[in-house]
């Protein structure tokens, strides 16, 4: 097990986990301004909710307003240098869940990908900290966030997606 301040603890499990990992951890080590929103340093600490549903049968996919595509729950740290805090909270304000509990308190997966320029906001990285979280109250409903909010079996995720990072953990999901 690795431990990161801000980030928390990961046990990679492949190379490319392996990998990711270190060059999250080295991007936090380096840059004091790693958890704030300031894209001009070229990316940010996100942290994010792979939500599963009461009886771990299905995950609660965000169709992004911005981005126009299925994604976990999550957002930026705004600040705070606590990916997990932070990924509970995004999953609270973009689910309408109204109790959602972490499956594990260690992180569940690690991800860096590009956003594309939007505005005046340049192109930059974001590295997602990804912890498993389970809906256990509540009824879900669209934020601000969202143009469409939906259960997935995690078992059919590739029926709905081709993204390889959800796919990722929808196999990593089934495996618990």
């Amino acid at each position: 097990m690795l431990t990161q301040d801000g980030v928390g603890t990961f046990d990679p499990k492949t190379p490319r986990e392996r990998e990711i990992w270190d060059r999250i951890c080295g991007f936090v080590q380096r840059e004091p301004k790693a958890f704030t929103r300031d894209a001009s340093i070229g990316g940010h600490i996100t942290g994010s909710a792979f939500v599963l549903s009461p009886d771990r049968q299905m995950v609660l996919l965000s169709l992004h307003r911005k981005l126009g595509i299925w994604i976990q729950l999550g957002g930026h740290c705004d600040g705070i240098a606590d990916a997990r805090f932070t990924a509970q909270k995004e999953a609270y304000e973009e689910s309408g869940l109204a109790r959602v509990g972490f499956v594990s308190d260690t992180v569940f997966d690690v991800g860096i990908h590009d956003i594309p320029e939007f505005g005046t906001e340049p192109a930059h990285l974001h590295y997602d900290i990804r912890f498993l979280l389970q809906a256990e109250a509540g009824e879900i409903a669209i934020s601000d966030e969202s143009l469409d909010l939906r259960w997935v079996p995690v078992s059919d995720l590739s029926s709905f997606t081709t993204d390889p990072s959800l796919l990722r953990m929808g196999d990593k999901a089934l495996a618990i």
